[in-house]
């Protein structure tokens, strides 16, 4: 389906004395998706294919891989002007004020150059109380970007990390064209609601994103708020989509959903990574422990809400769990963080290519004692910049595993 012509809405939409060409949104302008659903209210992005939906059946999953963190649209163009009408769909808290909207970040050729927000829209209201939630219909909205240079140029929307968002059309007073690939090395990244970004400030400040950006590679982010909990179907994805470095982090939502014990950890582990395997034999793949989170290091799960402060627009969590709990097998984040490492270098003695980081590395005592936890369990967005950071530096830079190229063929799953 091609272009078509529509006459300017009005000077102040458009700079040019021209007409508007719409560009319906397809896969091929997409990058960082690994499936696309054509709906009735446009083109929905998913992070997760279909078939490893199937086997999940979860509404806090579909509703996290379903908000696109790190998928981009990406084109060239000699457009000044970009318009994206989307459908999005926010989550609020029934009581507490609104949640900030999601945000849209502009980068042209690799190069921040703006950031806009979306109206109207759905509402997810949930009940924190109760668990319950009610969908409130809305209209779509417009992101606009105008006063771009008048010459050709590779530009990317970064969609919101928080807000599933419907693509509906692209408006530009030039011609596009899909964005040729830029021949750097793919980051096929899985990890919790912190590597989707929780807490960041936009989608090119998610810390896989600042990473990404630093060390010079495409990202693909399999960060799944509540959904790090060693799903089969996940490792399936995983195993499937071409890259040529890999990183899982492992360990916090398996303590704050209260999802298993030791004993189905450690298997849990092992087979997640000879799934992984399966795909990428000898592709550099990085094991991520977790980060500090001072309310699980030494308690069990579950984590629960704690609303005394939502009036004011803070929720907070705790932990529910008994220390005491450890000795019959519950997980706390120190116990994880050990058979992390047990078991990485157990394997690592035949897979050089296997590695692992502590997540304390990125966040630990002394970031907490400067910058704490918000909300007890995710980074604010100063946080992300340094965890982003920090990752960069030691997974890209000299002597991290990911600091030299993999061979082109490891990017092909299954080679």
């Amino acid at each position: 389906m091609g272009p078509t012509h529509d006459p300017v809405p009005g000077s102040s939409a458009a700079p040019r004395a021209a007409e508007w060409i719409t560009t319906p949104v397809t896969a091929d302008l997409l990058r960082g998706a690994l499936d696309v659903e054509r709906t009735e209210q446009g083109l929905l992005p998913h992070r997760l294919p279909a078939r490893a939906l199937a086997r999940g059946a979860d509404g806090q999953l579909a509703m996290a891989e379903s908000q696109p963190s790190g998928v981009r649209l990406a084109f060239r163009t000699r457009a000044t002007a970009v318009e994206l009408d989307a459908l999005r769909t926010r989550m609020a808290y029934r009581g507490a004020p609104p949640r900030p909207d999601g945000v849209y970040d502009l980068r042209v050729d690799g190069r921040p150059a703006g950031r806009a927000v979306a109206t109207g829209g759905e509402v997810l209201m949930v009940d924190m109380a109760t668990g319950s939630a009610e969908t409130r219909p809305g209209p779509v909205g417009t992101v606009r970007f105008p006063g771009l240079p008048d010459r050709v140029k590779d530009v990317e929307i970064w969609l919101p990390h928080n807000e599933t968002t419907r693509l509906i059309a692209l408006r530009t007073d030039a011609p596009v064209e899909a964005a040729p690939q830029a021949g750097r090395r793919v980051w096929l990244h899985h990890g919790s609601s912190i590597s989707q970004g929780s807490g960041a400030a936009s989608p090119t400040t998610t810390w896989p994103a600042l990473a990404a950006a630093l060390g010079g590679v495409e990202l693909i982010n399999l960060g799944l708020g509540g959904g790090a909990l060693l799903d089969p179907f996940t490792a399936r994805a995983l195993r499937d989509t071409p890259a040529d470095l890999i990183s899982v982090k492992i360990g916090i939502n398996l303590v704050n959903a209260d999802l298993m014990r030791l004993r189905a950890f450690i298997p849990a582990v092992h087979g997640f990574l000879d799934t992984i395997r399966e795909g990428h034999p000898t592709t550099p793949l990085l094991v991520v422990s977790p980060l500090l989170c001072p309310i699980h290091e030494h308690t069990p799960g579950p984590s629960a809400p704690d609303l005394g402060d939502l009036g004011a627009g803070r929720l907070l969590f705790r932990a529910t769990g008994d220390p005491g709990e450890r000795a019959g097998g519950k997980l706390t984040l120190t116990v994880i963080r050990d058979e992390l490492d047990r078991i990485v270098t157990l394997r690592a003695a035949e897979d050089p290519n296997l590695h692992q980081l502590d997540g304390r590395e990125l966040y630990g005592e002394a970031d907490h004692a400067e910058l704490p936890l918000p909300d007890r369990l995710h980074p604010d967005a100063a946080t992300h910049h340094r965890i982003g950071e920090r990752f960069a530096a030691l997974a890209f830079g000299t002597g991290g595993p990911f600091h030299r190229a993999a061979p082109p063929e490891s990017r092909v799953a299954g080679s």
